[in-house]
């Protein structure tokens, strides 16, 4: 780092990219151009060393978007920004594990942020200990992973001349002759990736796993309670409350409308104030969820008119929502 310079202190130099396999491409022989200090990172701001590449044969050329050190801190790729280790969008694996994203997304302190952030790394690889996650997030973690690159992720983007019928390049156009679909997973940006907010691929990944695993969400929207059965036989509705929240701290506590713990069947209803914030602890929960040393079952709470009584018969706690 340049010292003479006091306007360019934590500014970032680096000799090589941290980037994923994906991205870096098939060819062993991939040449890279490097340009200190090229562009401002898209999260802290901070001037860094830009990297440029083509990872292949018809593929388009890369470049690193974000700093290293805000590399590390969510061990990202710099250019993708998934997760270097599962191949996963930073809201999958924040919500599997449990994780909160402390990173200020304000002009102010961003860049304060990273340069307190850069000296706690003082050389480690990341900051994230998955370790500490609980049993359920790592298999759920494990079943989602992508351990397999996929370059068609590289190809060229749309060319926006031929989606408007202007485009006279024929086949020495670098971009594809192909019209552009335009849906949720269009509307992708990079502060929402790395921050793990409202980013469109995890949520369709979290939630085609949730229905997978039984967790599809009724039609009935007013349905915004969630049932927890083989409560361990030590559990009580404190317990239940605090490791609910604990599992999900993205989410208010003021979210939380109440619990109601069935000593007598080791079961407990989790209600919400809306189906949204349902929604996300269903797909959170969707391995399970550890409570007291076990791992309960999760399902959907049932509207209180649909419980299906026949005969007269009353509601079990187990299909009927509780107030």
């Amino acid at each position: 780092m340049p010292k003479a310079d006091i306007n360019k202190a934590g500014w970032e130099q680096s000799e090589f990219p941290i980037l994923c396999e994906t991205c870096l491409g098939d060819n062993a022989f991939v040449r890279m151009s490097k340009q200190e200090f090229g562009r401002s990172c898209g999260t802290c701001a901070r001037p860094f060393t830009v990297f440029r590449w083509n990872p292949g044969t018809g593929m388009r050329f890369k470049t690193t978007v974000i700093c290293q050190t805000c590399a590390k801190i969510k061990n990202v790729c710099q250019t993708c920004l998934l997760d270097l280790e599962y191949g996963l969008p930073t809201q999958v694996r924040d919500t599997a594990l449990a994780v909160e994203s402390k990173a200020p997304t304000s002009d102010i302190n961003r860049e304060y942020f990273a340069q307190n952030m850069e000296s706690k790394l003082d050389g480690a690889k990341s900051l994230m200990d998955v370790n500490r996650a609980s049993s359920a997030g790592k298999e759920m973690l494990k079943e989602l992973a992508r351990t397999d690159p996929y370059y068609k992720r590289n190809k060229p983007h749309v060319c926006s001349f031929y989606a408007k019928g202007d485009c006279n390049r024929g086949d020495a156009c670098p971009y594809r002759h192909e019209k552009p679909v335009q849906n949720e997973l269009s509307k992708q940006n990079i502060q929402d990736r790395y921050h793990g907010r409202n980013d469109p691929v995890a949520k369709k990944i979290l939630s085609t796993h949730a229905a997978s695993m039984g967790l599809q969400p009724p039609e009935d929207q007013s349905i915004t309670s969630l049932f927890l059965s083989s409560l361990s036989p030590s559990s009580s509705e404190e317990s239940v409350r605090t490791r609910v929240l604990k599992s999900l701290p993205a989410v208010p506590p003021s979210q939380l409308k109440s619990v109601v713990h069935i000593a007598k069947s080791r079961c407990a209803f989790v209600n919400w104030r809306d189906r949204a914030t349902a929604e996300l602890a269903a797909q959170a929960f969707a391995n399970g969820l550890e409570i007291d040393g076990e791992t309960v079952g999760v399902r959907w709470g049932r509207s209180k008119g649909a419980s299906g009584q026949k005969a007269g018969k009353p509601a079990t706690p187990s299909s009927a929502t509780a107030a």
